[in-house]
């Protein structure tokens, strides 16, 4: 059992999205939605921190790192959790940062999706794009899509991440899933592989440059379905966002295959949910023949008023979302407010819920305490534990430097030894 592995039994334990591993500091757990220190963990040195990651990372990926300073692969403890894993070299020394994926993929009526979400996945052909900011929940979302296709149609379906996070098991479809640097050199590579392998469904985990953005497009046009992921806040700059990677003397011809390919955008951020947990926020755009239009003729700033008269096909803009939540009781009024884009129109909208926020509470950037709010604080500061020295004691990962002197171990909180795993409650 690896050293890490301990903090990762706890992290799933506790709920935590996400484990953050920095030189020279304390672990920190991403907790509904809030940093926070792990509780009787030490300050982990540099050297140790690299003995500690390099015990769970492939032998391609510590060679990508040592030489090109980061790397992404997934690591798995059978029964428990899949773990996707980003190493990184900052000013400290090596860090890490670890997503929990779960073991078994969460359902569409798990998630909650709605109606106009799941009719794309019965379209046959068409490009859908799922964007949203780092974080986001986009991985989920369309876990939750392809296991809905898994479930009710018998297709083939072809997925490209990097790496890959939810494992899908056949069952009514086949499902072929390809990690880039693994199975394949690149995005673009397997994706053009991919029309050879006569697939119904394929799924590009990112569109991250202008070859695979084309050679989707091109392979949503030739009927296939293709799902793909965005960084962008809405559906109007996902828009923007695709046709502006290509040169300007090619994006007529982009507006025009795009008006065409496109069947919809679900543009989703990541809310604290109340009292603890969180929540997406969709903005929904289904491209409909007004919609179509306007991307062709370059009117990208008429699709939000496109989408407010499209209501009836399910679309729905991303701060109708958010009074949803807020009305069902589900976000705070404050948390809705720093997650809106037009932040103007969210306070109205509040308002007339007869709401009130109290703005002045935001003393500081980021700072998310609101009017009233109960059982709000201030985040947890790291504990000032002094750095263990020298080696780690035999069952954890080698230390990069050992000493003569054994180590002392710092003390721990109860029911978490940080250099031995879990003690057993008695």
């Amino acid at each position: 059992m690896a050293w890490i592995d301990a903090l990762f039994q706890r992290m799933v334990q506790e709920g935590a999205s996400d484990l953050h591993m920095t030189s020279n500091c304390v672990p920190m757990f991403r907790l509904h939605g809030d940093m926070q220190a792990v509780e009787g963990c030490p300050m982990i040195t540099a050297e140790q921190l690299q003995a500690i990651l390099f015990e769970i990372t492939p032998d391609n990926n510590k060679k990508q790192f040592l030489e090109e300073h980061d790397t992404d692969f997934a690591y798995e403890l059978p029964g428990l959790a899949r773990f996707r894993a980003n190493l990184f070299l900052d000013r400290k020394g090596p860090g890490a940062v670890f997503r929990q994926i779960p073991s078994t993929v969460l359902s569409a009526e798990q998630l909650g999706l709605p109606k106009a979400v799941l009719d794309l996945c019965h379209l046959s052909k068409g490009l859908v794009v799922v964007t949203g900011p780092t974080g986001s929940g986009k991985s989920t979302t369309l876990a939750a899509m392809i296991d809905h296709i898994n479930r009710t149609r018998k297709d083939h379906i072809i997925t490209i991440e990097d790496p890959v996070e939810f494992v899908h098991e056949d069952k009514s479809c086949r499902i072929n899933q390809r990690e880039v640097h693994r199975h394949t050199q690149s995005f673009k590579r397997a994706l053009r592989a991919a029309l050879r392998e006569d697939p119904d469904i394929v799924l590009v985990g990112e569109m991250r440059d202008l070859e695979t953005v084309e050679i989707a497009i091109e392979t949503a046009e030739t009927g296939h379905l293709v799902f793909g992921t965005l960084h962008t806040n809405t559906a109007m700059s996902t828009v923007d966002r695709v046709i502006d990677q290509f040169p300007a003397d090619r994006q007529s011809q982009i507006r025009t295959m795009l008006a065409s390919s496109l069947k919809g955008v679900i543009a989703q951020t990541l809310c604290k949910r109340q009292p603890k947990g969180r929540i997406a926020a969709l903005e929904i755009m289904i491209v409909n023949t007004a919609i179509a239009s306007n991307i062709r003729e370059g009117k990208t700033h008429q699709l939000v008023s496109a989408m407010q008269t499209g209501a009836k096909y399910g679309m729905r803009l991303l701060n109708d979302s958010l009074e949803e939540l807020v009305k069902q009781g589900l976000v705070d009024p404050m948390e809705a407010y720093l997650k809106a884009i037009n932040k103007e129109e969210m306070m109205n909208k509040i308002q007339k819920l007869g709401l009130k926020i109290d703005l002045s509470s935001l003393s500081e950037p980021g700072e998310t305490v609101a009017s009233g709010a109960p059982g709000t604080q201030a985040p947890a500061g790291q504990p000032q534990t002094s750095a263990p020295r020298g080696p780690l004691p035999a069952g954890g990962a080698p230390a990069a430097q050992p000493q003569s002197a054994p180590a002392q171990r710092p003390a721990a909180a109860p029911g978490f030894d940080p250099f031995g795993g879990f003690k057993k409650k008695t």
